[in-house]
């Protein structure tokens, strides 16, 4: 089975209710940000998601409300795919 993009998996998720959790990595990923960012914005009350392992998740609707109310947070670009050229 191949591997989900973000979109696919909300998709998928949508009829149940659910939204796809992101790692650390993938939130990184996103906003284009390092490690130690992700960890002050939760230091700063970044909504993380509970799990029964190691390790954090995040919901990126919440995260992205997080920002919107955060007046301190510089505003976190939004992703945008980048175009290859041949």
């Amino acid at each position: 089975m191949a591997t989900q993009t973000l979109a696919e998996r909300t998709e998928t998720l949508r009829p149940t209710g659910l939204t796809p959790l992101l790692t650390t990595a993938q939130l990184m990923a996103r906003y284009g940000v390092s490690n130690w960012t992700v960890n002050e914005w939760v230091k700063r009350g970044c909504p993380v998601e509970p799990t029964s392992f190691r390790g954090r998740r995040f919901d990126l609707d919440r995260v992205r409300d997080w920002m919107a109310a955060d007046q301190t947070a510089p505003p976190a670009p939004e992703f945008v795919p980048a175009q290859r050229t041949a």
